[in-house]
């Protein structure tokens, strides 16, 4: 079996770019590899650029690891930038011709393949699922890690702030994303990257810092005294601006499409085009499968698929504690991942901060999480003044997560958007640290169980379930009664080899 995956960033990328996504890529694919009847590829697009505004093409991917370089290549010059915020409101996440050509080639000359696998479909319009037509015999799966179909946000959260359930035929998104960055601005970063990593210059180095920015100030200088220098030569041979010969003369009137109606029509173009050429779509939690549903994804070709994890063997070796509270009467909860609203994190930090002190007092927290500026970390440090304990640990690697979470009673999920599946939940969960969640996105499904669930963003629910949690009026016992197992590798490989022979 020949299966192409595809996703935005390599999933070796040095940078650790992908969050989730490019964990489970790597994993998938490395245990693809020891089964010798099973060819996996993979591709990526948006985010590596010439120089000189190049037209698309593919190509073998000749930076970061060396390994499985036969086997992993980019679109480069792709018309759709990636991340999605980075082409928010650019037409080219429906349609862009010579990108979608050169995904045709690249299959053409290296397929063909049994399975297509869009972990994403970001870096790629999405016209590029209607490519179908030309080989109906290759299973086109696509995994929702995120909402991008439906949200050029991808994940449903207005403007940076708030949940968004609120469409109105695209108005809402008309007005969200107000301070985004300038394309031409991304590419040319991007660009600069590109030279300097086929060049040997890996990110992350004092060498590729210095020479990043020395190029790219470089580079926007010659820009700027091109465009100074092309235009005063079209002034002085009287032709018209770049702008003004497109399309005639800019002095024609032009009928300007409403920004909403794009944005509808951007969300209709993708679950059209999704339920016309998908064989199947895999929701990565129960929610995922309903939010899709919900927006216009044929529930027939819909299945829940929940992403294995390495974390598994925590789970067999690891047992759950009698109690949350420790002997001393104290509650540790854990917060892990990033210092973001979406995620969470300020909710936490001023619900903790609203709990009698009768209670605060009874509380450690512990933080592993990236330092998210000036603001995240002066919340965390006014926090201390209120509970028993603050710990932090900025960031944290796998190795680091027993050591971290050695005493934790309690994990603390508190999304405000519809969070597909964390990875943090899972990690958590994995070495039996019950969950308390808010009641977006899937990180409840681990626990399955109401009393450790609050409704998202409502703090007086929050504190009432601490109470709750420190009186010992919560069955311990029935939440891991009502558990989910985590996913083990081997068995979700089985799980996919099998959609995709039946699909």
């Amino acid at each position: 079996m020949k299966i192409l995956y595809y996703n935005w960033v390599d999933y070796l990328d040095p940078e650790r770019r992908g969050g989730g996504v490019t964990v489970y890529q790597r994993n998938i694919i490395e245990a693809l590899d020891g089964i010798p009847e099973v060819d996996a590829w993979f591709l990526s697009s948006g985010i590596s650029y010439d120089l000189n505004a190049a037209p698309p093409r593919w190509t073998a991917v000749r930076h970061g690891p060396k390994e499985r370089r036969a086997r992993r290549f980019e679109i480069v010059n792709s018309e759709v930038l990636a991340p999605s915020h980075f082409s928010f409101r650019n037409a080219s996440q429906i349609s862009a011709p010579a990108t979608v050509a050169q995904f045709i080639d690249f299959v053409e000359a290296n397929g063909p393949f049994d399975v297509i696998h869009f972990n994403n479909l970001e870096g790629l319009p999405a016209e590029v699922l209607d490519t179908k037509a030309r080989w109906p015999r290759t299973r086109f799966v696509f995994s929702l890690h995120n909402y991008y179909p439906f949200c050029p946000q991808v994940n449903l959260w207005f403007n940076e702030t708030t949940h968004c359930d609120y469409f109105d035929d695209g108005r809402a998104c008309r007005d969200c994303l107000e301070k985004h960055t300038e394309e031409s601005l991304v590419r040319k970063a991007n660009a600069v990257a590109f030279l300097l990593k086929r060049n040997g210059v890996a990110p992350g180095t004092l060498l590729f810092d210095i020479a990043f920015g020395r190029i790219l100030r470089n580079s926007a200088r010659a820009y700027r005294l091109y465009g100074r220098a092309a235009s005063a030569l079209r002034r002085r041979l009287r032709l018209p601006d770049r702008e003004q010969a497109a399309e005639g003369s800019s002095r024609g009137l032009k009928r300007l499409a409403p920004l909403a109606s794009q944005f509808a029509l951007r969300r209709q173009t993708f679950i059209d085009v999704i339920n016309r050429n998908c064989d199947v779509v895999l929701g990565v939690s129960e929610r995922v499968s309903q939010i899709a549903c919900k927006y216009g994804i044929d529930p027939a070709i819909v299945r829940t698929s929940y992403i294995a994890t390495r974390q598994y063997e925590k789970f067999q070796t690891t047992h759950p504690k009698p109690s949350l509270v420790d002997g001393d009467g104290v509650l540790t909860l854990a917060y892990l991942g990033y210092m973001r609203r979406d995620k969470g994190f300020y909710f936490l930090v001023d619900a903790l901060s609203d709990l009698p002190k009768s209670l605060a007092e009874r509380i450690r927290l512990v933080v592993a999480a990236p330092d998210g500026g000036e603001k995240a970390m002066k919340a965390l440090s006014d926090l201390s003044d209120h509970v028993a304990e603050v710990d932090y640990s900025d960031g944290y690697s796998h190795d680091d997560l027993d050591a971290i979470l050695a005493g934790v009673g309690l994990g603390v999920v508190p999304v405000l958007w519809e969070d597909n599946l964390p990875q943090v939940a899972i990690e958590m969960h994995a070495r039996h640290i019950p969950l308390l969640t808010s009641d977006r996105g899937g990180a409840r499904e681990l626990g399955n169980s109401p009393e450790f669930v609050f409704p998202a963003g409502d703090v007086d629910a929050f504190c009432e379930r601490i109470a709750e949690f420190l009186d010992g009026r919560v069955d311990v016992a029935a939440y891991w009664r009502n558990a989910r197992s985590p996913v083990s590798i081997p068995n979700h490989i089985q799980e996919l080899l099998a959609i995709y022979r039946s699909a």
